[in-house]
């Protein structure tokens, strides 16, 4: 299922991808400020917070929201 994807601004991103990205330009708190999730205030860590996006898909649309609006 190899198949082009032109018009996801997200293809070809890991969900790991985008949340270090975000990391490196907001910060934890800044990305808490944002998103309002645990995993990015409470002992985060980039492993923590992937475990619970991966299994928690209302707060990944917000991810890739917010990853959207800063970098496109």
């Amino acid at each position: 299922m190899n198949q082009q994807q032109p018009n996801n601004p997200l293809h070809g991103l890991t969900l790991e991808t985008i949340l270090t990205r975000l990391h490196g330009h907001y910060g934890w708190d800044g990305l808490y400020q944002h998103i309002n999730v645990n995993c990015f205030s409470n002992d985060p860590s980039i492993k923590s917070s992937l475990k619970f996006l991966r299994k928690t898909q209302w707060a990944r649309d917000k991810v890739e929201a917010l990853y959207l609006t800063t970098f496109n």
